[in-house]
């Protein structure tokens, strides 16, 4: 199982533009990739671990804990890394 997380916070305006991509990434994935992946969403508000590391950085994406993209998320650049699992 793969884990993609998106560290972000409520009042982020990037946020939410993160999710949705990597959602759709996930869902145009081919089934025996797409299957074995799990999104995570966390907030740096409800974690002071996170807010240290990341707050000046969201939206985050992770991927299997390692860093993978801040701010804006290429979807051909997610496609790539998640395929190449």
């Amino acid at each position: 199982m793969t884990t993609v997380t998106v560290i972000g916070k409520q009042a982020c305006h990037l946020c939410p533009t993160a999710l949705g991509i990597v959602e759709q990434v996930v869902a145009e994935l081919p089934d025996e990739i797409g299957d074995d992946i799990e999104i995570e969403e966390l907030s740096i508000e409800d974690d002071p671990a996170l807010h240290e590391l990341w707050w000046e950085k969201i939206p985050v994406v992770l991927i299997d804990g390692e860093f993978h993209a801040q701010w804006r998320v290429s979807p051909d650049r997610l496609r790539e890394r998640l395929e190449s699992k």
